[in-house]
């Protein structure tokens, strides 16, 4: 197998060339960055027969999702996402990019689980009424919910039910922990 790595770290990067190079792999490259994940993603959308494993410390949702997307589009090439901190040993590490140059996946579970939430909390979005939608927008900008109501010429009391319906709407339940108004933001954000 022919690989290239792009990791930040000099020492992990060193460490996956000797573990690939030990059975027998080609390592063709292996460079300091890859500018986040859209280099995987590109590759599989100018490459789709090319199988790609990120093996990440961080889960990043939307690139996530744009790489599945990018390999639903593409041939039998695998695909694959890791996390650093819970591949348990070398030999699974290896497996699973075995499995990719196959055609296989490798998703860790904390990947799917995070994909599959972002895709509910985008879910809930898409149940907002249109004013709803412009209350939360000038949410996001920072605005109280007496400036909402001036912008839109609507009652004090009018805004306070709409931002009750987002919330629930949401699924944002009251709580000590967290804040719902910066949780709304948040979701209003990330879709």
């Amino acid at each position: 197998m022919r690989i290239v790595i792009a990791e930040d770290s000099a020492v992990v990067r060193a460490g996956l060339v000797e573990i690939l190079a030990d059975r027998g792999h080609d390592v063709v490259a292996a460079v300091g960055n890859a500018e986040d994940l859209r280099a995987a993603i590109a590759i599989r959308r100018d490459h789709p027969k090319t199988g790609v494993l990120v093996f990440s410390q961080y889960i990043e949702t939307r690139y996530a999702a744009d790489l599945l997307g990018a390999a639903a589009g593409g041939g039998a090439a695998g695909v694959g996402y890791l996390l650093k901190d819970r591949v348990a040993d070398v030999g699974e590490f290896v497996e699973a990019l075995n499995r990719v140059a196959a055609g296989g996946t490798a998703l860790d579970p904390e990947v799917v689980t995070q994909l599959l939430g972002a895709s509910r909390r985008t879910d809930g979005l898409a149940l907002l009424t249109a004013r709803e939608r412009e209350v939360l927008a000038l949410m996001a900008e920072g605005r109280s919910n007496g400036a909402i109501a001036a912008t839109l010429v609507v009652s004090e009391r009018a805004v306070e039910k709409y931002v009750g319906n987002i919330f629930s709407k949401l699924g944002l339940a009251p709580s000590d922990a967290d804040h719902r108004r910066v949780l709304a933001v948040l979701r209003y954000l990330e879709s």
